[in-house]
């Protein structure tokens, strides 16, 4: 409920603060008091678009501050998803700066218009003539029906599962989606693959190129060899032969002195790597390949190889791995993806199912309290003057599943005997969309917490036993919810357990609007004065008594 409202150098506003109760307070006061300022400053705070024009003193900060006490709203988990502090006693303020700059908090934390206007609907419901367009919402009518039929917790559990078949509705399309793009491209990367499997990659670019190498230059390679194995070896002037001499001749001088001995040791150590190097060389001579079918096909392999390196602007023999791997896990995604495709939509087909049984529970709940809804809507409204009204409420399928179920709704409407029925916006007027409003919300507050509601001049055109009807069914709204009335009717504001009065003082040239908390003489007052213009009329100042008695 609303508790504390207050506004500060708003339009004709100097500064305002009012206490509010529980149950049924009217508003009330001459037309052109500020009722509607009023209202106004009400509605920045919830969230409409700043209009500096309406700042009082421009060279001061304007603001509106109101309290709600919510323990009974039940609004945890909504706080928790606007990422704000829940508290039982929440506050808004709003403020519009010397600037012309607005800014916005909830518990002292700042927001954005979007979710001040999140919030505010969940606290406060503002209904005028001319905000009617709620009611002729199918939306609105249907829930309406569920909080009859009680049928929250079987909704919770639809939307669980409608929103996880639009989760899987969506991952089907996105693998349908990637399905065709592979299998656009499925013929292309195959060709890629089939190209990088053609080859052999086991053996290194550099031992292929070495084998090619030594395969392209073999006959010189045995030409250097025999001749290098012949300057080593020839037996009569070969390396050999002459350090061997050599060694023969140092060997004399050991005895001439030992220190010669490390330079004879040094020649026989030169000649056995000789010898050594003459073995390699001939190994490696023997192992020559003359293969020129060999050199060829080798040739033509690494041609590919280095072909494949341009094609995919890699450098090595591992980078084409890499790619080769990555083709097949892409071919083999391709084949895995039918089946994944076909056990998301087993996992459809047994969504839908389900949610066609609670759709069809729904539906019966529905159904069950239409009956009860028509005939307490007929009735109110007949007290309400409207003493021919009759309703027509259809269900009827609709072909997709919708957010609270498969029925749409056609709310008929025929105010006259043997009048034609039609839909609420093209048959019923101002006036009587304002009464059936309040007859919905009359009766939805009977099985649901409801925020606060204000009513605003709804009961425009009304007037005698009518006014009385529409002043009981708003007290009696009262006892569950807190209802402001912002009204002209005597016979309303009288119902009312307490009364608040806008008006008017001209102080130093300039003009203010006020707001007051009515004691009962005070109402007697005001309600007389409503009554006759006078609030001294005896008639009137009895009438009045009677009124709120």
């Amino acid at each position: 409920m609303l508790k504390e409202l207050t506004i500060s150098n708003y339009a004709l506003i100097d500064y305002l603060r009012v206490d509010l109760s529980h149950g049924f307070t009217s508003i009330t006061g001459e037309t052109g008091a500020g009722k509607s300022i009023l209202l106004g400053g009400l509605s920045l705070a919830l969230g409409k678009r700043a209009d500096p024009s309406l700042v009082k003193d421009k060279s001061k900060k304007c603001f509106v501050d109101i309290v709600f006490s919510i323990e009974n709203l039940d609004l945890h988990n909504f706080f928790v998803s606007l990422d704000l502090d829940y508290d039982s006693l929440t506050t808004i303020r709003r403020e519009i700066i010397p600037s012309g700059k607005s800014r916005a908090f909830v518990n002292d934390t700042p927001v954005n218009l979007e979710v001040l206007q999140k919030l505010s609907n969940e606290l406060i419901d503002i209904h005028s003539q001319f905000q009617n367009h709620f009611i002729i919402k199918e939306e609105f009518q249907i829930d309406i029906l569920d909080s009859l039929a009680q049928n929250q917790k079987l909704i919770q559990k639809y939307t669980c599962n409608l929103n996880s078949l639009k989760e899987i509705e969506k991952k089907i399309n996105t693998l349908e989606s990637s399905k065709f793009n592979m299998n656009q491209q499925k013929e292309y990367n195959t060709h890629l693959l089939n190209e990088i499997r053609s080859i052999s990659l086991e053996d290194s670019l550099e031992s292929m190129e070495e084998k090619f190498n030594k395969l392209s230059n073999s006959e010189d390679l045995n030409l250097s060899f025999n001749e290098i194995l012949n300057i080593l070896q020839n037996d009569q002037d070969g390396i050999r032969v002459k350090l061997s001499e050599a060694g023969s001749l140092l060997k004399k001088t050991i005895n001439i002195s030992n220190g010669y001995k490390s330079i004879f040791e040094r020649i026989e150590s030169v000649i056995i790597e000789l010898d050594d190097i003459a073995r390699d060389l001939k190994l490696e001579n023997d192992s020559i390949e003359f293969n020129t079918e060999m050199k060829e096909i080798l040739n033509q392999k690494l041609e590919k190889i280095y072909s494949l390196f341009r094609k995919h602007s890699v450098i090595s023999i591992n980078d084409l791995l890499k790619i080769k791997e990555g083709l097949e896990k892409k071919l083999s995604e391709t084949e895995q993806l039918d089946d994944t495709i076909r056990s998301f939509k087993i996992k459809s087909v047994k969504l839908t199912s389900k949610l066609d049984e609670l759709s069809k529970k729904i539906r019966r709940n529905r159904k069950t309290v239409i009956p009860f809804l028509k005939d307490q809507m007929e009735i109110l409204l007949s007290d309400m003057g409207m003493l021919n009204t009759i309703f027509k409420i259809e269900l009827y399928d609709s072909e997709i599943f919708l957010k609270n179920g498969k029925d749409k709704l056609k709310l008929s409407f025929s105010a006259n005997k043997g009048g034609a029925f039609g839909p609420l916006n093209k048959t019923a007027s101002g006036g009587e969309l304002s009464r059936i409003m309040l007859s919905l919300k009359y009766i939805l507050s009977k099985y649901k917490n409801l925020p606060t509601i204000i009513f605003d001049e709804i009961d425009t055109g009304v007037s005698g036993e009518v006014a009385n009807s529409i002043g009981r069914i708003m007290k009696s709204m009262g006892k569950k919810m807190q209802v402001i009335s912002i009204t002209h009717l005597p016979q309303v504001a009288a119902k009312a357990n307490n009364q608040l009065k806008v008006y008017k003082t001209f102080k130093n040239q300039v003009t203010s609007t006020k707001l007051k908390n009515l004691n009962f003489s005070q109402r007697i007052s005001e309600i007389a004065e409503m009554l006759s213009g006078d609030e001294s009329a005896d008639t009137a100042y009895d009438l009045a008594k009677e009124l709120l008695n």
